[in-house]
């Protein structure tokens, strides 16, 4: 009898842990700490736009799925956006990250204030496998100012999927200028 109780106690214990651990955050941003990596950089003001010489919007391809059958079945991908300061000496300050599905509708917002990204510093945004909302046809919106004219950020993104038990596969899509202020001298 008294085995059966610790038996049974055991699996309690561990179907708690487990609901535990399934309700847990699931935003890929939070690193062991609790903490948001990416708010823990956002700027607590606004940038001096007066002071920027470098002002971009950068339109990034994103596939949230593709089709991979003849009757059109779609395999769902998990995306990452990258996005990079290739300066050893000047930071990028990104001031908005906008996430938009197939039809063109603003999905989310991930900026609630500008980052200011170190030198040499890169900083991911990622769509979970299970985030559909964006479709085959999904998109970020960056806009990006630096200090420097010269500046010379990279931005592109990372999709990953598979089909069936061994078939992986990954690609990646870059980033490209849509809006490129004239340089200030």
């Amino acid at each position: 009898m008294k085995k059966m109780k610790y038996t049974s106690t055991i699996l309690k214990t561990v179907l708690l842990v487990f609901i535990f651990i399934s309700c847990e955050n699931k935003n890929p941003n939070i690193i062991k700490s609790g903490v948001d990596e990416l708010e823990s950089l956002e700027l607590g003001h606004p940038i001096d736009k007066n002071q920027m010489k470098y002002n971009d919007t950068i339109y990034v391809p994103i596939y949230s799925n593709i089709y991979v059958t003849r009757v059109n079945q779609k395999c769902l991908l998990a995306a990452t956006l990258s996005i990079r300061n290739t300066s050893y000496s000047d930071s990028l300050f990104v001031t908005k990250i906008d996430y938009f599905n197939t039809e063109g509708v603003l999905v989310k917002n991930y900026l609630h204030n500008s980052i200011s990204l170190p030198p040499m510093a890169s900083i991911n945004y990622v769509i979970e496998k299970e985030d559909d909302t964006g479709g085959s046809g999904a998109n970020f919106i960056v806009e990006l100012s630096g200090k420097n004219k010269h500046v010379k950020p990279i931005i592109q993104a990372i999709m990953i999927g598979e089909n069936g038990t061994n078939q992986g596969f990954a690609f990646s899509t870059d980033g490209y200028s849509i809006k490129r202020s004239k340089d200030i001298e």
